[in-house]
């Protein structure tokens, strides 16, 4: 009998999961560990902080499911790491602490066979000086919580633009080195279109601030995209759409405070610079929980597991920018170290960024670092339950099932609006996420045909399909596995 833990279980440690449950017999267990009651569809809180939709419609509470799905669930927070066990126990374990019910911070050594780390990013809102959602006149929508409050704060100042109020609206990046500048990108497409809806759009300035080099960089470094019959550049594509849509744009930002209504910045010029506002929605920087790893005796090994992120079946080994290659990245999510421990999704510590790095004439570094979306999330995470299960089924230590960010393609869709008759979407494919400039030389080291943009009404119809598909996936309702990643 092999004991799975799963930390986390937001979409790759859910999809890991709900996969491992299926494929494996019941005398084999496995185990949530999560601080979170709930699971939520995260790319539908875009619709929760434009009022468009409920956090209720984005969530369900995981305890029922598990219990259901006979998957073990622990609602606590991983504390820990001991991959050789300790004086005391003899098995590799995770030290968790409870987080809510009668046990609430008590203390439990998990005991595993085989570990995944999907604990995903710590939202690190404290990186930049003054950010806090909610506070500052500054908010988020990472969680379904933070949406509901930008939702909150956004339509007091859409009633005071009714009654005459000229407003400044600022949507971006929070820090030099944030990523997630896809979501940011739609929240403000989704803003910029309920003001219309309800009649005030003239009473906004609607400003983009980014630590992006280019628009539509992504933290990609940009793409060549087919559009129609034509090639288009991705900055050539969001500048098309923020130009139709009135959206000033302010670039090579990197936000390092935040005061009531102003975001101060320097950009890559080095001048220090001021940006005020009446609401504002910043992303964060994104880092690892801070986890700490000991071995059998008691000694500190957080280096074997951790680079903030966790360490992985990746090139580690610095090298200037143009020796950067997709070969670099991991395929298998394994540690090195440790091989009965992965990490997929956003728990791995990426081997370096895509976007060319910059810095300011200070020496401010100010460079997206790389996005991983929900779609390579979902994608690594099965492939990690998977090869699991052959380790399990067949004693197959062999890894058979690989996946590289370098031969992977991901399909972003970024909604305008929300309706069945107005909505709208931009639709960004790309393949591969990580460029592989020796394989495709001559279109910025991506394929055309399977990197490509579209703008319009049946890319929303699209969205709003993907957020019903996914939930009804996420709750393991019938055939749920056959839809895909």
């Amino acid at each position: 009998m092999a004991k799975i833990v799963v930390l986390g279980a937001g979409i790759a440690g859910h999809v890991a999961a709900s996969h491992l449950r299926r494929k494996l017999s019941k005398e084999h267990e496995v185990v949530v560990v999560s601080p979170n009651s709930n699971y939520q569809w995260i790319p539908s809180n875009i619709w929760v902080g434009i009022g468009r939709m409920k956090s209720k419609d984005i969530l369900f509470p995981l305890a029922p499911l598990y219990a259901k799905k006979h998957i073990d669930y622990k609602q606590a927070k991983a504390v820990s790491f001991h991959p050789e066990g300790d004086t005391e126990e003899s098995k590799p374990y995770v030290l968790a602490e409870y987080v809510a019910g009668d046990e609430k911070e008590t203390q439990e050594k998990v005991t595993y066979d085989y570990l995944i780390n999907a604990t995903g990013p710590k939202l690190n809102f404290e990186a930049t000086e003054g950010l806090s959602p909610g506070k500052n006149k500054a908010h988020s929508v990472c969680t379904y919580t933070h949406a509901d409050e930008a939702w909150t704060a956004l339509n007091d100042l859409i009633q005071q633009m009714k009654q005459g109020k000229k407003a400044k609206i600022l949507i971006g990046t929070g820090h030099a080195k944030s990523t997630c500048q896809g979501a940011a990108f739609e929240y403000i497409l989704n803003v910029e279109q309920e003001l219309r809806r309800h009649k005030v759009r003239d009473m906004a300035e609607i400003t983009w601030v980014s630590n992006e080099y280019h628009l539509g960089d992504f933290g990609m470094d940009g793409m060549l995209l087919s559009y129609g019959s034509n090639i288009m550049k991705s900055s050539e594509m969001v500048e098309m759409v923020f130009e139709d849509r009135g959206i000033s744009w302010i670039l090579g930002a990197g936000v390092h405070k935040v005061e009531d209504g102003v975001a101060h910045y320097e950009n890559l010029e080095g001048e220090q610079k001021q940006a005020s506002f009446d609401f504002a929605m910043l992303i964060p920087s994104f880092s690892g929980h801070g986890f700490k790893a000991y071995n059998k005796t008691g000694d500190d090994i957080t280096d074997k597991l951790f680079r903030g992120f966790m360490v992985v079946d990746a090139d580690y080994t610095p090298k200037p920018y143009e020796e950067w290659s997709v070969q670099d990245w991991p395929e298998t999510y394994q540690n090195p170290s440790y091989p009965n421990i992965f990490a997929p999704g956003i728990a791995f510590a990426p081997p370096h960024g895509i976007s060319k790095p910059r810095k300011s004439k200070n020496g401010t570094d100010i460079t997206p670092a790389p996005p991983r979306t929900g779609m390579p999330s979902g994608i690594t995470a099965k492939l990690v339950a998977d090869n699991i299960i052959e380790m399990i089924k067949h004693s197959d230590k062999g890894l058979h099932h690989k996946g590289s960010m370098g031969n992977m393609g991901a399909a972003c869709i970024a909604s305008a609006g929300f309706g069945m008759t107005k909505g709208s979407g931009i639709s960004i494919t790309t393949y591969p996420i990580v460029p592989d400039f020796k394989k495709y030389p001559d279109t910025h080291g991506r394929k055309l045909g399977k990197t490509f943009g579209t703008i319009g009404l049946a890319g929303h119809w699209l969205k709003l399909a993907l957020h019903h598909a996914f939930l009804y996936k996420a709750k393991m309702k019938p055939f749920w596995w056959l839809i895909p990643e």
